[in-house]
Formats: structure tokens, sequence, C-alpha cells
């Protein structure tokens, strides 16, 4: 935690002395955004010395997060009490849930109320005498968690405004599914994962890679023990950061659905989960056929294979798993199950038996209107209630890489298209991310955000702060990934139109560069061939720096194709310009500058993603059909 706490607040921090300040107080960005936030009369920095409150039966991990936040924030004196003095003469942070009486007194000093939402929390913060007295009271554990996750924003800036925070989610479910194709996480990655879902304010962690041989295609066969212990700590990682870790299996492919030795099965395999920590459990019954059974029993119990036998055979087996966690495991939180038919909301005769037949305690995930649905609205997500016969948790291919479309793209853009208000008809929503761990957090950060608060999110902020993150709060850094992120902007679908577009930026500035050149007078056309060589230079010096200074050098080795490609491409726009500044004064030496840059077009183009590390192989691509567009017609802009 501590490592990972000094990323977060590296260069981000000073270590300026308690000082009250005359400057007008500033409403500071949270993400996710806050449900409430108010402003209060004056503001304070933290100082050199602080004193921590804790309340009785506050989680020592808890703890430990906010004296690492003080730490880093350039608290060097970190001192108990049991209470809060009648004089304050430095700051006070009080830290507890809502059943302790110190907890209440402070709240009531600074004229607040305990949010009373499940994981949710109040945070008042208030400059008092010679110091201030901040409140971080959650309603549970989890709710002080993440009221902790905010304070860890707020310690990042120079001075703290006196404000009053209530905050709680909108939807119960937020995180990911690890359920992509191609080769699973590693170990590592998953943990530097849980810890990432932690800041976000996520709280749901999905274990279901689908090339997990015990998971999927050998689910009968126990898992060796050396892999319980590695999954083991993935378990104890995920509950340090509040996370539902969920295990899933993947029987379809031969489950025989009216065999009880099959369900004795899955009970074995979540008996043994249930050993190393898992109380959450999930059955996947996608990408398989429901056309035919797996065997004689099922045809004899359930009749000749169909759509509605099949919805009825995994609803019996489905509600019989379920009454075995009912029995096994009090802790349990209800079933997880993704439907065969799970990529629309059309009625139709495996939806109906579903519908009938499945216990209501059991969740549906549902991908939207397809697989990669373009948008989702608050109407697909009332047809897919009707549908299912329950609120749908929502499993969104977003921003997970292992489709064809996806080849050679790292899918970067802003989590968007998603209607305000959809969590009135969802129980949540969890990102199926990319094979690629690190690049995936700027997607999951804003899903994770608008899962938290749909009706405050705002796409293009939550991704900035992402860059920021990734970026330790280095403003270099933070403004080369934003570069890097818009030549990967675009989202395909299964078809062939896009939902996100490709390099929006980078187009808008090169359109503009076409017009000058086309309409402009001679001192336009030159401030725009001028404006395009400023873009071509940070093209290619972006990753350079993107290497040197993110805080996890994973992102950068992910990435390492694409910021080869990327650079090239840049030193390729780079000749490209002084082939047009040539061009507008007559001189040929454009030819070979354009030339060049060819060349450099084809090296960039020629390089190919990491073998394996996706399902497809294949050429990278930087802003495909925009960048390359304009390399190859910028020749034919100026006769020369």
């Amino acid at each position: 935690m501590k490592v990972l706490l000094a990323c977060l607040f590296a260069a981000m921090v000073g270590t300026n002395a308690l000082a009250q300040t005359p400057q007008p107080a500033t409403l500071p960005l949270i993400f996710p955004t806050p449900a409430s936030a108010q402003l209060g009369k004056g503001s304070f920095s933290l100082g050199k010395q602080a004193v921590l409150v804790v309340a009785p039966g506050t989680e020592a991990e808890t703890v430990e997060l906010i004296r690492s936040i003080l730490t880093y924030a350039g608290v060097e004196n970190i001192s108990t009490a049991k209470q809060l003095p009648a004089i304050i003469d430095r700051p006070y942070i009080v830290i507890g849930t809502g059943d302790a009486a110190t907890i209440r007194t402070s709240l009531a000093r600074n004229g607040a109320q305990l949010n009373n939402n499940a994981e949710g929390y109040t945070i008042t913060t208030n400059v008092a005498g010679n110091g201030a007295i901040i409140t971080l009271a959650g309603h549970d554990a989890d709710g002080l968690f993440h009221a902790a996750q905010s304070f860890r924003q707020l310690a990042q800036h120079v001075t703290i405004p006196a404000l009053v925070i209530q905050d709680q989610p909108a939807m119960p479910i937020r995180g990911t599914i690890e359920g992509f194709y191609g080769a699973p996480w590693t170990m590592e990655a998953r943990t530097k994962h849980l810890n990432f879902l932690g800041t976000v304010k996520a709280n749901t962690y999905i274990y279901s890679p689908k090339d997990d041989p015990y998971a999927r295609d050998k689910w009968r066969e126990a898992y060796p023990a050396a892999t319980l212990a590695e999954l083991s700590k993935l378990v104890a990682t995920a509950k340090r950061n509040h996370i539902n870790f969920v295990y899933a299996v993947s029987p379809g492919p031969t489950v025989c659905f009216s065999d009880p030795a099959d369900l004795k099965l899955i009970e074995q395999k979540f008996e043994a989960l249930r050993g190393i920590g898992v109380h959450n459990f999930y059955v996947a019954l996608d990408d398989i056929e429901y056309t035919k059974w797996n065997c004689d029993k099922d045809r004899e119990t359930f009749g000749a294979p169909s759509a509605e036998a099949a919805g009825t055979a995994q609803a019996k087996f489905l509600n019989a798993v379920q009454a075995s966690l009912n029995a096994h495991d009090p802790q349990a939180r209800p079933l997880i199950m993704v439907p065969t038919e799970y990529y629309d909301a059309k009625e139709s005769p495996y939806k109906a038996a579903l519908r009938k037949n499945l216990d209501p305690k059991i969740v549906v995930q549902w991908t939207g209107t397809d697989v990669v649905p373009p948008a989702i609205s608050i109407g697909d997500a009332k047809a897919a209630t009707k549908a299912f016969g329950r609120k749908t948790l929502l499993w969104d291919n977003y921003p997970v890489n292992d489709y064809g479309q996806t080849t050679g793209r790292l899918l970067m853009a802003p989590y968007t298209r998603r209607e305000a208000g959809l969590n009135a008809e969802l129980s949540g929503i969890l990102s199926n991310p990319m094979n690629q761990e690190a690049a995936s957090r700027p997607a999951v950060t804003g899903v994770a955000a608008f899962a938290w608060n749909d009706k405050g999110y705002d796409a293009n902020l939550t991704w900035h702060y992402s860059a920021r993150e990734l970026a330790g709060g280095d403003e270099q850094t933070t403004a080369a990934l934003l570069t890097f992120f818009d030549t990967q902007h675009m989202a395909p679908t299964f078809g062939s139109q896009p939902w996100q577009p490709q390099a929006p930026a980078l187009k808008a500035m090169l359109d503009k560069v076409r017009e000058a050149i086309a309409f402009g007078n001679d001192t336009e056309k030159q401030k725009a061939i001028e404006t395009l060589n400023k873009c071509a230079n940070e093209l290619a010096g972006a990753s350079d720096i993107i290497r040197a200074g993110v805080t996890d050098a994973a992102f950068s080795a992910e990435a390492k194709p694409w910021l080869d490609a990327l650079q090239l491409w840049g030193r390729s726009l780079q000749l490209t310009a002084t082939g047009l500044d040539a061009a507008n004064h007559g001189s040929n030496a454009a030819s070979r500058y354009f030339a060049n840059a060819k060349q450099l077009a084809t090296e960039a183009a020629a390089i190919q993603s990491i073998k394996g590390a996706t399902r497809f192989d294949g050429p990278i691509k930087i802003a495909d059909g925009i960048l390359d567009t304009f390399i190859a017609d910028a020749p034919k802009l100026i006769a020369y």
C-alpha cells in the first residue's frame, strides 16, 4: 500500500507549514464525482504535524492508509488522541464509522450529518482555532475506505478548503470482470488491478479468464495447491481494497444440467475457493451452444434440445447452485450468472424460460443491445429488466480488445454514450478490460466513476484524471498521455461502424491545416504549418516522456509497440510539416522531405503487436485513417 501511495503522490504535493490563507477557497475536483460537495469558509494546509482521532472498531488497515496519505502529503509528525480537545492548534483527523460516539460528536461540531447509505460516507473539513478538524465518517467500513480515497485526493492540494462532502454510490455493483479471451493477466497484474480498483471506489472484481483451464475446459478438476495459494493472495489483496472477489466457473461447454454429480463438482469447486476466503460466486453460460445437449440425461429430463429447453435447464441448475450457497455459506452474496443470450433485450423463448424459472435472487449479466453496444439508454435497460425479469448487471465490453476489429489497437477513449440515470434500471456495471491491465485503467476509471455517480459523471474530466494518475501528477507526462490516448481513441463494434471516433483532437487540428492551406492567405498558411510542426513535435516526443514519466512501468511495457510506432509517426509528421513549409516557399527540397516522411510512415505501419499478448496479432494502428491519410495527401496540397 505504501508503494502504491508513493506513486499516487509523487510530484503532486508540497510540505507547506500549517497556515490559513486569505485566498478564496475553490471547490476541488474529486473522482468519482461525489453526490454532493459544498464549500464552506476558509482553507488550510496540513502542515508538518497532525493528530489522528480513531474511533473504536476502525479497521487497522484503513488507519494505516490514512497515515500514509498524511505522510505523503508532507506531514512529518502524526500523533494520536482519543477525542477532540477544546482548543485546536493543528489538523485533527477524526476517522471511524457512524455508530461511534466520536464520529457523531465530530460531525455535530461541524454541523453535518452521517450519510446513511450503504458504502456512503461524509467528509467535513473546517478551519478551527489555529488548526483544522477533518472528519472522515463512513456509514460502514466500505464507506470509510471510500472516504479515505477522497481524502487522498484532497491531500494532494497545497490547501484544503472548508467543505462538506456527502457521497454514496448510485449502483451497488461496480468494477471489472476479467472475462476476455487470450493471454490472462499475470498474478502481479491482477494485484495491481485490485489496488487500482480500490482507488476509484469500485467494489467488485470477477475472476473469469477464459483461458484458465480449471475454470472452463477442465472445470471438473480441482485447482493445484500452488494455484490456490496464488489465488488466496489475490483474495487477501481484494479484501484490503474493499473489493468483492467473485470466482466464476464456466461449465457450459460440457456440463450435464440434470446430473447431480456435476452439481456436486461445482459445490466442491466453490468449497475449495471458500477455503481461501472467497464468498462470491458466478456461473458463466456464455459462448456455448444451446441447440444440443451434452448428455442423454438432459434430453430425458428436458426433452429435445431447443432455446426454451436450455433456458429451463439452466435455471433449474442455477437454482440448485444458489440453494447450495444458501445452505453452506451464509456470507455468500447472491449467485451471478451470464446467460447464453446475453447480448440483446429482445423477447425470446430462451429468455422467457429463464425469466419464468430462475430464482429471483440470482443476478443476471447482460452486455447491452449488442456484444459491443454503441450506446446504452435507459430504455434499453428497461427492456432488459422486462426480458430477464429483474434489473440486470451490465457487462460492458469496453475496453476489451479480444475481437478481430480491435487488432493492433489499445482502446483508450473516455467512457461515454451510456445514459445518465441508468442506475434506476441496472444493479451495476462491470467493465471487461483489455489483455493489457495498466493500459485498461483510463477506460475502467470512467466505468467506475459512471457507476458511482452516473448523473454527475463527466467523461472528459474523468479521462484527464486517469491520465494524471498514471503520470503521478506530472503535467508534462499527463499531456503526453492525453496525446497518446487521442491516437487510440477509436472504439470498434462487431460491425463496420465504431462507437467512438478515431483521434478527434488530431483530426480537428489537421482539418484546420487543410482549410488554411486551401482558403487562407500567406500568413494563415504559414501559421497553420507552424501549428502542424508543433503538433508533430508533441507526437514525436510523447513516447519518451511517457516512458520516463508514468508511475507504473507496466504501462510502458504493455504499450511498447504503440509507443514505438507513435514516435515514428510523429517523426514522419515532422518531415511532412517541413515539406509543406518548403513547398509553401517554392523549394524543390519539399520532395526530399515528403519522400523521407513516406519512408518513416511505412516503417511505422509495419510495427507489429506483441505476439501472443492479445487474441489477434497484427500491425499497430496509430490514428489510422487520420494521420496516415494526411501524410499521404500532404505532397498534393501545395504546388512547388
